[in-house]
């Protein structure tokens, strides 16, 4: 299979990873973002994070999935396969060194930091 056809898996850093070209498959079958967005209450901002495979962008936690779901089923993608392109994107992020829990530590720095300097001494 060549790489260029759609649902092949591409090069994508130093790692393969499978990408999908969510945004094709969508204009194929005829659907708007708009049209998704008013079906499934996601916001055009989140489906466009789906789109990009830019799934960071995403609330967290069991929306994501729930979004994946939701957006595989308007436009007729089976929701195995978007969610395992999620799992991958994930993973890799994890391979990389971005852990969650480094970025929540970050932030609760920077809380405890605004609530000292915020609380009267």
């Amino acid at each position: 299979m060549k790489s260029e056809e759609f649902g092949a898996p591409a090069l994508v850093g130093p790692a393969r990873r499978r990408s999908l070209d969510l945004s094709q498959l969508r204009r194929i079958k005829g659907v708007s973002l708009e049209e998704i967005a008013e079906r499934t209450k996601i916001s055009l901002r989140f489906l466009l994070a789906i789109e990009a495979e830019e799934f960071e962008k995403l609330p967290g936690g069991i929306f994501n999935t729930s979004y994946l779901r939701q957006y595989a089923a308007a436009i007729g993608l089976d929701e195995a396969e978007l969610l395992a392109c999620y799992d991958l994107a994930m993973n890799a992020g994890v391979a990389r060194g971005e852990d969650r829990v480094d970025a929540r530590r970050r932030t609760r720095g920077i809380l405890d930091r605004w609530w000292r300097l915020s609380t009267p001494a």
